[in-house]
């Protein structure tokens, strides 16, 4: 499924649709596609950065793409969140290596409560 990234640009919401990456040895500024994963000493921006992009004085900017546009939805990406929804529906099940009297009493991010039953 494709990202939903943010804008790297201070108080910008919208999504990103390019990556820009600094080649300090060349003083090249490269932009282009929005990279599959975030890393971190790459910039992620919006259309309109993109489009507006300057470099400092001596530095030249390389643009591999003529033009940056948001694209929509494609039907893998809706598929991909349809499943999604449907695995988060599903009930879940203790994990084979728990007692039966064991149960999930809370959940927040990977932690879990448990309680056994003579609690």
């Amino acid at each position: 499924m494709r990202s939903v990234r943010q804008c790297s640009r201070t108080a910008c919401t919208h999504a990103a649709v390019a990556t820009l990456t600094y080649v300090y040895a060349d003083s090249t500024a490269v932009l282009g596609p929005l990279a599959q994963h975030a890393e971190p000493h790459s910039y992620d921006l919006c259309a309109d950065h993109a489009e507006r992009l300057t470099a400092p004085r001596g530095w030249e900017v390389v643009r591999l793409m003529p033009a940056f546009e948001e694209a929509g939805p494609t039907p893998d990406d809706l598929s991909a969140l349809a499943e999604a929804v449907r695995e988060a529906g599903r009930a879940r099940q203790a994990p084979a290596g728990e007692p039966s009297s064991v149960t999930e009493t809370a959940r927040r991010g990977h932690l879990r409560v448990l309680r056994a039953e003579g609690d």
